[in-house]
């Protein structure tokens, strides 16, 4: 898998400007919600098969206003329609970049516990010859006995 071993560094710099992107993003955005569970449950949902009848519903009010009654307005259904077609776009390259982020985070994650567990059997193993060592080795136990999950053998033998 080539994504193994990932090596890399976020400066301060580089995550604040990331974090400023993020908020430039947001600004740019300034109409965004966030709706609670409930009325997340009442709103009707547009999915992919929605899609199409929202449009052709759009294309019939605009062909045929004469049929709609006069407090409709098409010009504001449109604006929701061309909203919703750029959210969804901007929502799918977001995605993709958060799955990014997530699958990297991960990755990283794993391979830091990995090398932790590595840590901590060098030095539960060490803590018999090396004075002072026996409470560090309790505080990283601690890690295994608040979820009675025993760590995994080194990866690589001591001294190595």
């Amino acid at each position: 898998m080539p994504y193994r071993n990932i090596s890399a560094q976020l400066s301060a710099a580089d995550i604040q400007a990331i974090k400023d992107a993020l908020a430039t993003i947001e600004a740019k955005l300034p109409f965004l919600i966030s709706l609670p569970p409930a009325e997340r449950l009442t709103i009707l949902k547009t999915g992919p098969g929605s899609l199409a009848f929202v449009q052709n519903s759009l294309q019939a009010a605009k062909n045929n206003p004469g049929v709609l009654p006069p407090v409709f307005r098409v010009d504001e259904f449109e604006k929701d329609v061309n909203l919703f077609s750029a959210l969804t776009e901007l929502g799918t390259v977001v995605m993709q970049l958060a799955a990014k982020i997530d699958d990297t985070r991960m990755e990283v994650g794993g391979e830091a516990m990995r090398q932790a567990v590595d840590v901590y059997n060098y030095v539960k193993a060490a803590a018999a010859s090396t004075p002072g060592l026996k409470p560090v080795a309790d505080q990283l136990a601690e890690r295994f006995q608040k979820s009675k999950q025993p760590p995994a053998p080194a990866t690589t033998p001591p001294g190595q």
